[in-house]
């Protein structure tokens, strides 16, 4: 199992020397076995993201933690959504509100992006998910929400010889019983 970190920052991108040497992009890793591929996330980072060309397997799959923008803001400049021979599959948080798909639209959408979802060329898969177990290729992922504002998921990933857990935003403090008043630890 190979990783790659694309974006590691929080909030903003930021360009200065201080985020020189870890990057100034939000949330975006790519983990790959042989041809297998998953996107974490869809920060700033994502636009960055770089797939041997052709992409063997003609699948993307991107899972998301959640829908905060500093998560997905890089989801309209991924190159795989724009390539009608590809297969992007989009899995994320369940709500009980509204579907993935209709959430994610919402942002790929005018005014806030001039290209609309149902107009991308490429096959679009959504999976929501919740604390579930699932496969894609030789991977076995466990999702769990986590504590964090709107539904939130952290990964597990078990590839062939190595585990990756994924939780990057998370406050396992929030409403514990005896936290400070001043929240300081």
């Amino acid at each position: 199992m190979k990783i790659k970190l694309w974006g590691v920052r929080g909030s903003i991108p930021t360009s200065s020397p201080e985020t020189k040497y870890y990057g100034g992009n939000t949330s975006c890793a790519v983990i790959s076995e042989g041809d297998n591929l998953l996107v974490l996330d869809g920060g700033s980072g994502m636009q960055q993201v770089r797939f041997g060309t052709p992409i063997t397997n003609k699948r993307v799959d991107i899972l998301l933690t959640h829908l905060h923008l500093d998560h997905i803001q890089g989801l309209g400049f991924f190159k795989p959504f724009f390539d009608p021979n590809l297969e992007v599959h989009i899995w994320g948080p369940a709500s009980n509100t509204q579907t993935l798909h209709s959430r994610l639209s919402r942002y790929l959408s005018p005014p806030l992006f001039p290209v609309m979802m149902r107009d991308l060329p490429c096959g679009l898969n959504f999976h929501e998910i919740e604390n579930s177990e699932f496969m894609i290729g030789p991977f076995n992922i466990k999702s769990a929400y986590v504590i964090h504002p709107g539904p939130t998921v952290g990964y597990r990933i078990i590839g062939k010889h190595s585990i990756f857990t994924y939780i990057p935003d998370h406050e396992p403090a929030l409403g514990r019983e005896g936290m400070p008043k001043d929240n300081k630890w």
